[in-house]
């Protein structure tokens, strides 16, 4: 079973979503807002106390191959790797966009227009088809301290469709932008590690240090 048909039969029964509102006015270039879903939070389960929340806004586009609850379940699943690090997520809003299918993969330009139609709050997942602007990469983060040269995309994160592991992955990319860090570990069963590998779960205290402060700082997570 692939790693998207597992978070597909595990959210096929959850009522997780909230319908909030539909057909919101259309934004630049025929890119609509079609569905805002309220996202339940979930408590943190490291064994650590909370200190601090992470609310997320998520978008996916009508007619992807990301469903609804492959999204939530993969926030959800990817959240919880930081709890060790005292961070609960506290939900956010899914927003189901229709927009012609140049938005539908990641690349800096269209990304750019996307975001400033959509008026994004930060932080933001997006659930996209493909990473055009590098051929074979699952991802892109665009942390605060990088994004001199695409102002717009600050703090935001970019997932593709496909056979990966979605989790590691989008808690691996989650660090980076908490962190402002493009910077990798070459520490066995880090998660910043920059290979994969299924065991690579773990954060040191330095690392949950520095995305909790640097994370408050930038307004990206709040103390509780």
């Amino acid at each position: 079973m692939s790693p998207i048909d597992t978070l597909r039969k595990i959210s096929f029964h959850l009522p997780f979503l909230l319908l909030l509102g539909a057909m919101s006015a259309a934004a630049a270039d025929g890119i609509r807002v079609l569905e805002t879903r309220s996202v339940a939070g979930e408590a943190a389960d490291g064994g650590q106390p909370a200190t601090h929340d992470l609310r997320l806004q998520l978008y996916a586009f009508r007619g992807s191959q990301w469903g609804a609850g492959d999204t939530v379940i993969a926030i959800w699943e990817a959240a919880s790797l930081l709890s060790q690090c005292g961070i609960a997520f506290s939900g956010g809003e899914l927003r189901l966009l229709e927009a012609p299918e140049r938005f539908h993969d990641y690349s800096m330009p269209a990304a750019r227009e996307l975001v400033r139609a959509v008026a994004s709050t930060k932080p933001a997942v997006f659930f996209v088809e493909n990473v055009r602007d590098q051929p074979g990469q699952a991802s892109e983060s665009i942390v605060r301290g990088d994004s001199a040269a695409r102002p717009e995309l600050a703090d935001t994160v970019w997932l593709s469709y496909g056979q990966y592991d979605v989790v590691l992955t989008l808690a691996h990319e989650l660090v980076h932008l908490l962190t402002n860090s493009s910077e990798h570990s070459t520490e066995s069963g880090n998660l910043m590690s920059a290979e994969y590998a299924p065991d690579n779960n773990r954060l040191t205290p330095g690392q949950c240090a520095r995305l909790r402060d640097r994370g408050e700082a930038n307004g990206l997570l709040k103390r509780r």
